[in-house]
């Protein structure tokens, strides 16, 4: 393992910082149900940090003729939880699959459902990490405003490098919460028609997959398989369309470590542990990893939302997918935030992670859940 490589695993470790708010006091909620949020807080406010990455150090603009751009500032105002009421319920096992070394590991979500009575449709979120971790505690405020807004949020952990694990079987695990949840329905409170996968990140690449990859059967593995993992609606923040070109709005010593390394993250998330080739080497492989290979009529409905000064992934990557789709005849929205990099994760003095809490982006993100959930 490289030095550069060890330096990655350890940021993507740190990037997955975790935000716990119980009830009255920010006690922490124990394991069952409680209250999400105390009322009247802003929902995120996550410390600027730069986790120790190697971040490009130049990116070019991408074409945005086909995508609306939003122009919010750090400063501007934020969405506000606790206006209605939300319980949190934790450590839901969801699966028993294989991890590392081949030891078993149990899979767990966590739900937060509105109080209000009815069924209601189901968001599931996919959190980023690299492909090393998937912590899925973090962005609460996030989740929990989309559930106050009448939706039940599940918070997923997937299979990363850590677990030996590739594309396949990360894919595989998402579909196979959503599969639990359906046939778990009754019991928390979903509309079991209505399902969209909500990711950030490595987690907005995963969503793209499993919009793209309905019926796709080396995707549905484990439980439930009597129940479809088919959603109706992709919210893609910031995540990764085609893997050989990741990097490809990036200076050229960024594109390099990409392009040429047989020794990162995504060549493991590819080809798996032990394999020495380049992704370069393996064309086919990459493009049985890429959404865009799966794009089609029938897909989910997409919104893409990612920054213009995003350093670590390259911002034409949901421009990709989102032309692609368009082709296709499959509905597509792209919203650019200027001047905004990826997410809370960001080089050291950049600001501009508060831009993704404020009301002007998630506005967006639950108006599209409006359209197309019922």
């Amino acid at each position: 393992m490289t030095d550069r490589l060890r330096k990655i695993l350890a940021g993507a470790a740190l990037c997955a910082f975790a935000v716990t708010i119980g009830g009255p006091g920010g006690a922490a909620a124990a394991p069952g149900t409680g209250p999400a949020m105390t009322a009247g807080a802003d929902c995120d406010s996550p410390p600027p940090f730069g986790a120790g990455l190697s971040f490009a150090t130049s990116v070019a603009p991408s074409d945005n003729r086909t995508s609306v751009v939003l122009t919010p500032r750090a400063d501007d105002p934020k969405i506000q939880c606790g206006v209605n009421e939300v319980t949190l319920r934790k450590d839901v096992t969801y699966a028993t699959v294989a991890g590392a070394g081949g030891q078993p590991r149990e899979l767990k979500l966590d739900i937060q459902t509105p109080t209000t009575g009815g069924p209601k449709p189901l968001v599931v979120y996919i959190p980023g990490g690299g492909f090393v971790v998937a912590d899925r505690t973090g962005s609460i405020g996030r989740r929990t405003h989309i559930a106050e807004q009448g939706y039940v949020v599940a918070s997923v952990e997937y299979r990363t490098i850590l677990d030996g694990a590739t594309y396949v079987e990360g894919v595989a695990d998402v579909k196979a919460a959503i599969r639990f949840l359906r046939a778990h329905a009754a019991e928390y409170g979903i509309d079991p028609r209505e399902a969209a996968v909500y990711g950030e990140s490595a987690g907005g690449y995963l969503a793209s997959m499993v919009g793209t990859t309905a019926g796709v059967k080396k995707f549905e593995t484990g439980a439930n398989l009597d129940q479809s993992s088919r959603v109706q609606a992709v919210i893609d923040w910031f995540g990764a369309s085609d893997l050989s070109r990741i990097a490809s709005d990036f200076d050229p010593a960024t594109r390099a470590f990409y392009e040429n390394s047989t020794d990162n993250a995504l060549v493991r998330y590819v080809l798996g542990p032990n394999d020495p080739r380049r992704l370069l080497d393996v064309p086919a492989a990459v493009a049985a990893a890429n959404p865009v290979t799966y794009a089609g009529p029938g897909d989910a409905a997409f919104v893409h939302f990612h920054g213009s000064n995003d350093r670590v992934i390259s911002p034409s990557q949901t421009l990709l997918l989102h032309n692609s789709l368009l082709s296709r005849g499959v509905q597509s929205t792209r919203f650019v935030v200027k001047d905004a990099g990826h997410g809370s994760l960001v080089p050291d003095g950049d600001t501009t992670a508060p831009m993704w809490s404020t009301t002007q982006v998630m506005r967006q993100v639950t108006a599209f859940l409006k359209r197309q959930l019922s």
